[in-house]
């Protein structure tokens, strides 16, 4: 039996070979989307899992109160990790302190590369269980070592063994690599670890506990842990909540610091905090993409319906022979559902192809390196799964509709589908333009809040500004002799050393001052260090008061504040006033104007600059507009070279820098882009097999009108307006659904767009095209047929 349904299906889809194309197509694209959504929701869903003790794993994290709000931070003091291990030892098996994960240069001989890394103690290779390809996991107990990743290894000594070789790092320490592990999961917050150094080598060249004057106020540093075996998370993050407040001096007290625990489960996908309540993050993506391809490929099945009964009449005279003879209800379901899940199957052939040709792309846009898990037996069986689903979805309406019909109306000659029995199809039609249209104008106003945030005001001159990270001593040692050489060569026009780059905050400090300061206020300042010629450089704007000015000594305590510190401080005369930081007082020498220096999305920080000739690790460089890019990079480039051999030149444009705070709502917004036009394809080939069958069904109606003197246009009017009024339908729903979820997602940011009614005017217009241009061939064709031989049978 099951032979003879396959036999058959496969006559009906042989003898009607572009139904069969538009099904297959429609339904194969559905499944492609669906499939590269899937891939990237379980790459999502696995971030960190590679990782063998991924459920005990977590982040030391602190909550503080500023001024009523609370504010959530991984940085915590240093002493965290010493104190954690000594007062609560039992309830942890690995406690470990670590630096922030950063570039840093390694030298072996005259090789030369820089690669992100960091300091940590001991125990991250056990936490992280890291693979090791050469030594053990206890290379990090000797403070003059370093570990290394496979790829960091290949590039510093090619086919060399790496092991026992001393290496230079940053150009400061001399260390041996004592093992190599294997690179780290792409899908990993660990992914660009490729190196740990000793974090005592760190402590020992740093002072911190000899300089640290309130060590406990000072959160600079990460802290991992890996629960005891026995320990609950909740409870012990409970045990541990006020860790630091017993710690702190009673000025700090004010802050209300409490210390928690969060699983590295949620560290990707459940990262955002608002006033210290975890409310999600990146999550809300997994949800997006996984409606977007539910709902692709659920346009994917509606074609199939829509298709499958629209030629309705013609499987009629089949469906009454077959009852006529015997066949019960049953059999016939089962052969329309052997129809649907065949023609599903080749389309699950087609979406492999397709979503094998598509992953390239779709990895270059998702910034992941994601592949068809071939050799993955979920990944066959989640895909027989749903291919047997969507056939049988795809299959349900046409099976149970086609097998209803009556044998003895069908073969009298007395069946007619009625005008009612077009009704359900109009129904799916507007669903599938619904969603297709909600889903462009998702991706308009996406697309429009980011187009928005990138035209806000700066505060500063991104144009030909780019930073160099100095790792070496030798170009702030060399810093007036470079400079003047640079601008005597005509290649820049300023240069200036800052403590951290324009595009982020690096410091952040609560220990300010000032007369008349309400003593319940509170507050955060981020603090930047910066030569004389910063402002100059960057382009910042004074708005009153002055810049700093090597012409002035006393500049060695004075202070510039963004005009948001200043209106926090209640100065409404600050030029001159002073501000007392940590016991020593500063004068305000200027207040500039605001600056965007974190997320584009939120209020400007308030933000403290500092006269400091030695903030050296960046390099901050105007590039000479009158000098071409490429020439001036060249000279800048050959210059450093010359003062600081050890280094290699990188640096990094300010603009590219900024762009890339736009990389999530990018990525969607071209994600959801590229979905909603396969959505708009899949169902501009389910109007075109529609209207191929309204305008052969038809022809007959258009050749009496044609004899009757109707025009080509009045005949592509006819066969067009029933079309045009599905889609306006869809549009008086769409508009306002898309209108009340955008909004929604809208008020995530506090800097943002509005939704402007040619935003939905321009989807409209667009909607009703895209339909009159699919229909239109097909209208045409029939309207510019010749009516006698569509009447010669009467």
């Amino acid at each position: 039996m099951i032979k003879n349904y396959i036999k058959i299906a496969w006559r009906n889809l042989s003898r009607n070979k572009i139904h069969s194309f538009l099904n297959i197509a429609g339904l194969g694209v559905g499944m492609a989307v669906a499939m590269l959504i899937g891939l990237w929701i379980y790459d999502e869903l696995t971030y960190n899992q590679a990782i063998p003790n991924y459920n005990h794993i977590a982040v030391v994290k602190q909550n503080q109160t500023f001024n009523g709000e609370v504010g959530t931070q991984s940085a915590v003091p240093y002493l965290m990790g010493d104190e954690l291990r000594k007062s609560y030892g039992g309830d942890f098996k690995y406690v470990v302190t670590a630096s922030w994960n950063h570039d840093h240069l390694l030298a072996f001989g005259e090789q030369k590369i820089t690669k992100s890394g960091n300091y940590m103690e001991p125990q991250i290779t056990d936490i992280l269980s890291l693979k090791m390809l050469n030594g053990t996991r206890s290379g990090l107990r000797d403070k003059q070592s370093v570990i290394l990743s496979a790829s960091t290894a290949k590039a510093l000594f090619g086919n060399a063994d790496p092991m026992n070789k001393r290496i230079r790092i940053d150009h400061k320490f001399d260390v041996t690599v004592t093992g190599v592990y294997q690179d780290l999961p792409q899908n990993s917050d660990f992914n660009d670890l490729t190196f740990i150094a000793p974090w005592q080598l760190f402590i020992d060249n740093n002072n911190w506990s000899e300089k640290a004057t309130n060590p406990w106020r000072n959160n600079s540093f990460l802290t991992f842990v890996q629960l005891a075996d026995h320990a609950d998370l909740n409870q012990v993050s409970a045990k541990i909540k006020d860790v630091k407040l017993k710690k702190v001096r009673p000025a700090d007290a004010a802050f209300k610091p409490v210390i928690f625990l969060l699983p590295m489960s949620r560290w990707h996908l459940y990262a955002e905090f608002k006033n210290g309540v975890n409310v999600g993050g990146a999550i809300q993506y997994v949800w997006l993409f996984g409606l977007i391809g539910l709902f692709v490929l659920m346009l994917a099945c509606i074609n199939f319906m829509n298709l499958s009964t629209a030629r309705s009449e013609r499987r009629a005279k089949e469906v009454g022979i077959r009852k006529a003879i015997g066949s019960l209800r049953s059999q016939l379901v089962k052969q329309f559902f052997m129809e649907s899940t065949m023609v599903a199957v080749f389309a699950f052939v087609c979406s492999i192809l397709l979503a094998q040709l598509l992953l390239p792309y779709f990895n270059a846009v998702a910034g992941k390196q994601m592949h068809l898990l071939w050799g993955n037996v979920l990944f066959w069986l989640a895909g027989a799964g749903i291919t047997v689903f969507t056939g049988l979805i795809a299959g349900l309406y046409p099976a149970f509709y086609l097998s209803s019909f009556q044998p003895a109306k069908v073969l009298k000659g007395t069946f007619k589908v009625g005008r009612l029995a077009a009704m359900p199809r109009q129904i799916l039609v507007i669903v599938q333009f619904t969603i297709s249209v909600v889903l462009i104008i998702g991706t308009m106003v996406v697309f429009r809040q980011v187009q928005f945030t990138k035209n806000r005001p700066v505060g500063y001159s991104r144009d030909g500004l780019l930073n160099v990270s100095v790792i070496t001593d030798d170009i702030h040692k060399n810093f007036a002799a470079i400079s003047q050489e640079l601008k005597n060569t005509g290649a820049i026009s300023a240069m200036a050393e800052s403590s951290g780059e324009i595009t982020s905050v690096n410091e952040v400090d609560n220990g300010f001052s000032w007369s008349g300061k309400d003593a319940s206020v509170q507050g955060n300042f981020a603090v930047v260090y910066a030569s004389h010629n910063y402002g100059k450089t960057i382009g910042w704007q004074v708005s009153a008061g002055r810049d700093f000015s090597e012409n002035f000594l006393t500049d060695s305590t004075g202070i510039i504040l963004n005009e948001t510190a200043a209106r926090f401080m209640g100065l409404k005369h600050p030029i001159g006033q002073t501000v007392n930081w940590d016991g020593k007082n500063f004068h305000i020498i200027g207040v500039i104007k605001d600056m965007v220096m974190q997320s584009p999305y939120s209020p400007v920080f308030r933000s403290v600059f500092v006269s400091d000739p030695n903030a050296q690790p960046i390099i901050n460089i105007k590039i000479n507009p009158r000098t071409s890019t490429h020439q001036a990079l060249a000279t800048i480039g050959e210059v450093f070279k010359k003062y600081n051999p050890a280094q290699p030149f990188n640096y990094q444009f300010t603009d590219e820098q900024y762009a890339r705070k736009f990389g999530d709502e990018e990525r969607v917004g071209k994600l959801a882009s590229g979905f909603a036009g396969l959505a708009i394809l899949i169902s501009c080939l389910g109007l075109f097999g529609m209207a191929s069958f309204m305008a052969e069904q038809r022809i007959k109606e258009i050749g009496v009108r044609k004899v009757l003197g109707a025009s080509v246009l009045n005949l592509w009017g006819l066969l067009s307006k029933d079309f045009v009024k599905l889609i306006v339908i869809s549009l008086l729903i769409a508009i306002p659904v898309s209108y009340y979820f955008m909004q929604g997602w809208l008020q995530n940011y506090q800097y943002r767009s509005t939704i402007t009614w040619w935003i939905f005017a321009a989807t409209a217009l667009g909607a009703i095209l895209i339909t009159l241009l699919t229909v239109s061939y097909q209208s045409i064709r029939a309207a510019l047929a010749n009516p006698v031989k569509s009447l010669r049978a009467e």
